[in-house]
């Protein structure tokens, strides 16, 4: 039986540019392959005074209503963010089953994840699992679209990420498609032998 897991996770930033912006909160749901929840943890991430003074109108409006803003100075650091998640990809993924991150327009947040969790970049996948590609090929193909809240709060938003998922996968007839051998394939010979 397989063992697959993934990682969700979502990150909220001072703004969308990993060069100048960063995390000022991070959350993780491990899921099995049905995306039924095995783990989660959430934890808001301290920044200077002047980052969050820098912080564009949009973030500074949102994270003031998500009541994140009031959490940032009691969070952790990055370092130990990055030590936090690394610590969890080693408890929930083996060599044999390679940490994949998922989320929705995750290819933004691993930016900031390769920028500053360098331990945990390390130990993640060069894979993801991106459900807002769903999300075009539902909207835009089949004129289908998933109503969410956008809470802008970490734990929050891979919660509603997940719910998308299984959302769209209920649209999904499988039963046409081949199904994948996972049987042990014998080992090929050499014909120049």
């Amino acid at each position: 039986m397989s063992k697959r897991r993934y990682c969700w996770i979502d990150l909220e930033m001072t703004g969308l540019d990993p060069a100048t912006d960063r995390i000022v909160e991070a959350a993780v749901i491990i899921t099995n392959k049905q995306l039924e929840p095995v783990f989660e943890w959430e934890s808001a991430v301290r920044q200077p005074q002047e980052v969050l003074e820098g912080m564009n109108d949009w973030c500074k409006h949102h994270h003031a209503e998500s009541g994140l803003l009031d959490r940032i100075q009691d969070g952790i650091t990055e370092e130990e963010l990055d030590d936090k998640l690394a610590e969890i990809t080693l408890k929930y993924f083996k060599k044999n089953n390679p940490c994949v991150i998922a989320g929705n327009s995750i290819a933004q947040d691993r930016k900031f994840i390769d920028r500053y969790l360098p331990k945990f970049s390390e130990r993640i996948h060069y894979r993801m699992l991106d459900v807002s590609s769903f999300k075009i090929v539902f909207r835009e193909m089949l004129g289908r679209e998933f109503k969410k809240e956008n809470s802008h709060r970490a734990l929050d938003d891979i919660r509603e990420s997940i719910a998308e998922l299984k959302h769209y996968m209920t649209a999904i007839d499988a039963s046409s498609l081949d199904p994948i051998d996972n049987s042990p394939k014998p080992e090929q010979t050499d014909p120049s032998e």
